[in-house]
């Protein structure tokens, strides 16, 4: 009993009968004859599989979430629950010291930020204490620390500045919680649908550029401040190459300030350059210098607080020096975020790079520390510790914070074992803001400025590191200094779009510009130090390693110009005459399908002829872009050239396709057929490793083999402009025209045609391969099998048989590795080209017959002459 159809298939069958789609279109019969294998060996001897193609439906299905998907990625919100229970005091003692090691980093850097992003210090400490806090119960990393950060902070105070000059009703702080709350709900967004795979389209070397002309930036407007000249005299935040200008124009506007930043920035490196030194000289006691070397902020924090109190403690109403003044105890800003219109558009144009900042310098660090530390991170996870991080921030006066790379690397040096570190960082912070605020009143700003300098610092890429971009790929180092340049020269935000921009217009070109490569055999030995790695499926004993060297060969496949940087006194042979292989180097999609297209028809029509170059029975039926030889005269030049026969498309690069680049294997197919009428061109394609592809090529007409037919018929495109108005279109008066054209030449197709068939029939195809019409629909029953040949197979059949390597695998069971329904799409380059030489030779009879008539045609019209009026004359 039959199995009843499906409601839903019978609805689309219905559908499709309405709307007159063709359902069968290019579909091969079910029962055609056809026989695939590698070769007569595994055709003959293994079982039978046929490739089911892959439905939408179950595409659908794959990616429709499940009740046990909802529940695994609602746990993943929540990393911390995967090791809370297992934490350990051993844990807890590694957390301990990076914990107060990071927060006495933190306190100094959060409150010279802060002066960066032209808040209050408060705010610095308020956004340190959050980010630690809120962070370890999203976090995929032990290392990264959450906080303010020079560059966003930079960004930030610029915002601040602009919007006090429009908006002075608009409290500065009020803008910046603004910012944190829209820039966090962007990210958290981007984070909950799991789109983090976005910021891998920011290259490294724009990352590099954005830190160094950032560095710079932040170093030149920290200057003047590093120096007491006041920042009434110019601007400290245009761009960097006025900075320097002014700086050095008002250099003698300096203050006693200056002696108190230079001596603390010199204090800072070289405080760093000794706890090195012992580090290298006592490697021993490495851990512990590395301890003393972090606690340098602090400790310069703590020498200018003493310093500038024994300056100012007679002047506090009136200092000598700009020191930071009162500071409140506590969350005395804690409040709900104002977020209205007005604010929202004072930030709308500076939206779009906060975004990027707090990206790309997370992801940046945190994907990098964790491949140094042995684990990996989940960008989409961590925008989602980032996006609640700076919405919830905000609450107590936080303002946009991400990844910072100081605290970082600090971080994962003092060996933090788990992100719960980042609770013990808190409370250190939250110490500061509660008992320290006292002290801080006597902080120098220009000892701050210094502690700023000496961060930044450390983002400058090194001309070493520059020098490796140029090695390895010289063109990303004119984005690395056009990244810098920008910021140099205009602005941070504007050098993020510029890197960003020019990183996608290189990324695009290559892509659209994809090169090809026709490739070619050469037979390599295997050689283990100056021994032959000998065939194991061969017996060698008593045998020298050279007396048979065909058996420690193998065919590897490279290109034929030797672009690859393969020796160029290596001959690569063309894999057969007028078989062709095109490997794909970037992928075959839309932008770069036509681009690799045109280097296939170019090559071939450079390096082949003409199957029948008498074809054209008059100049007049010669298209004009060919109009031939003279009058009287042959055109011989092209005759040493073989015919084309087969094209072998290497797919092994290819990771899927569309309904573009598919029509343009089917324009080219029909173009290379009339190049090839009346012979035919198979088309194979190897390593076609996704099933959808697989799909949409055989939807296409691909996988199937071709035969002459005694009319051209064209290959019906997917979509096509020339198509357009069905059997009155011009698609279709071409083809009439051609047939006309074809019928005029004297070819007896029905003779080739048989000719063919008795060929079929006696020879031997190593890989064998069924028949199918050009015609969409259309099938035959003639197959290349094993059983059918004789003499060279029944030769192959016992070589098979007698051959180790089957023997050794004789008790085994044998499996086809791809499809019946699908006898041109094969495993690999060796199977493809084996497949299309057999077929070739097969097609050769054939073809040599054609050849001949075509000459004996060609010499008929040759003698055919033009008499006075017009008439044609038959010379005798």
């Amino acid at each position: 009993m039959s199995s009843q159809v499906p409601l839903s298939t019978k609805i689309g069958h219905r559908l499709a009968q309405v709307l007159h789609i063709d359902l069968d279109e290019r579909q091969q019969q079910r029962e055609a004859t056809l026989t695939r294998g590698e070769s007569a060996y595994s055709a003959s001897t293994a079982d039978t599989y046929v490739e089911e193609e892959p439905r939408t439906i179950d595409w659908i299905k794959e990616h429709t979430p499940t009740k046990h998907g909802l529940v695994t990625y609602a746990l993943s919100l929540f990393p911390f629950l995967k090791w809370i229970h297992r934490y350990n005091l051993q844990w807890l003692i590694g957390d301990l010291i990076a914990g107060i090691t990071i927060g006495a980093v933190v306190v100094p850097q959060g409150m010279a930020y802060a002066k960066l992003a032209e808040l209050p210090i408060q705010f610095g400490l308020y956004t340190s204490f959050m980010g630690v806090l809120i962070y370890w119960f999203f976090a995929t990393s032990k290392d990264i620390t959450i906080g303010p950060v020079a560059v966003m902070s930079k960004i930030v105070g610029d915002i601040v500045l602009k919007v006090a000059d429009t908006h002075p009703n608009i409290p500065g702080h009020v803008v910046a919680s603004a910012l944190a709350v829209i820039a966090g709900s962007i990210i958290l967004l981007i984070g909950l649908l799991r789109l983090g795979f976005i910021v891998d389209f920011i290259p490294l070397t724009a990352i590099s550029a954005f830190m160094t002309g950032s560095a710079l930036n932040i170093a030149a407007g920290q200057v003047p401040t590093l120096m007491g000249i006041s920042s009434k005299l110019f601007d400290t935040r245009a761009s960097t190459y006025l900075v320097i200008i002014h700086s050095l124009q008002y250099l003698g506007h300096s203050k006693t300030d200056a002696a108190l930043g230079l001596t603390a920035l010199f204090f800072l490196y070289f405080y760093r350059w000794v706890c090195g030194f012992l580090a290298k000289k006592y490697p021993a006691r490495a851990k512990t210098f590395f301890f003393i070397n972090t606690l340098r902020s602090v400790l310069v924090i703590l020498i200018y607080i003493l310093v500038s109190y024994l300056m100012e403690r007679h002047h506090r109403d009136n200092p000598t020096i700009k020191i930071l003044g009162t500071v409140p105890r506590g969350f005395k800003n804690a409040a709900v975020p104002t977020i209205n219109k007005e604010i929202i558009s004072s930030f709308a144009n500076e939206l779009p790079a906060s975004v990027i900042v707090l990206l790309i310098e997370h992801i940046a660090i945190s994907k990098s520390f964790g491949r140094i530390n042995n684990y990996t991170i989940n960008p989409s996870q961590e925008m989602v510790a980032i996006g609640v991080s700076n919405i919830l921030g905000p609450f107590l006066g936080g303002y946009p914070a991400t990844g910072s790379f100081s605290r970082t690397a600090i971080k994962s040096k003092a060996g933090v074992r788990t992100p719960f570190a980042g609770v013990i960082t808190a409370v250190v912070v939250l110490l500061a803001i509660y008992a320290l605020p006292a002290m801080f009143f006597y902080i120098p700003n220009s000892a701050l400025a210094a502690v700023i300098i000496h961060a930044v610092g450390d983002l400058i890429t090194p001309p070493n590191v520059v020098y490796q971009f140029w090695r390895v790929n010289p063109l990303e180092v004119f984005i690395f200094f056009a990244g810098v340049f920008v910021t140099v020269f205009s602005t941070i935000e504007n050098g993020v779009y510029v890197t960003i921009s020019v990183s996608a217009a290189l990324l695009l070109w290559r892509l659209i510009k994809a090169k090809g490569y026709f490739l070619g055999r050469v037979k390599v030995y295997s050689v283990v130090g100056d021994h032959l790695l000998e065939d194991k499926f061969h017996d060698q004993s008593g045998r020298s390693a050279l007396d048979s060297p065909d058996e420690q060969t193998r065919n590897v496949f490279l290109p034929i110009d030797h672009n690859d940087g393969s020796n160029p006194d290596i001959t690569v042979e063309a894999p057969y005459p007028g078989v062709f292989i095109f490997r794909f180097s970037e992928g075959y999609n839309y932008p770069n399908a036509s681009y690799y297209t045109d280097q296939l028809v170019a090559h071939i029509f450079k390096h082949t002829r003409r199957t029948n170059p008498n074809s054209y029975g008059r100049p007049g039926d010669r298209p004009w872009n060919n109009p031939g030889p003279r009058k009287g005269k042959v055109d011989d030049t092209n005759s040493h050239l073989p015919i084309l026969k087969a094209i072998i498309l290497d797919f092994a690069s290819v990771n899927n396709v569309d309904v573009t680049s598919v029509q343009n294997l089917i324009d080219v197919r029909n173009q290379l057929d009339r190049y090839a009428s009346p012979g035919v061109v198979q088309w194979h394609f190897a390593s076609v490793n996704n099933r959808w592809s697989k799909r949409a090529l055989a939807a296409a007409g691909f996988g199937y083999p071709s035969v002459p037919d005694e009319e051209y018929s064209r290959w019906k495109p997917i979509f096509s402009i020339a198509e357009i108005g069905g059997s009155a279109s011009a698609a279709t008066v071409a083809e009439v025209r051609d047939n006309k054209i074809r019928a005029k030449s004297k070819v007896d197709v029905e003779a080739a045609a048989q000719a063919t068939a008795d060929v079929n029939a006696t020879s031997t195809a190593t890989d064998t391969q069924a028949a199918t019409s050009r015609k969409p629909g259309a099938t035959t029953g003639t197959a290349y099998s094993p059983s059918d040949s004789s003499g060279e197979a029944n030769s192959l059949t016992k070589e098979i048989a007698q051959s180790k390597a089957y023997a050794a695998a004789s008790g085994k069971h044998k499996y086809q590795t791809t499809g019946l329904n699908r006898p041109l799409f094969h495993v690999d380059l060796t199977t493809a080209l084996q497949s299309a030489i057999a077929n070739a030779k097969a097609d050769e009879p054939y073809l040599a017959k054609l050849g001949a008539e075509d000459s004996a045609n060609g010499q008929e019209e040759q003698d055919v002459t033009k008499g006075g009026k017009g008439e044609e004359i038959k010379l005798q």
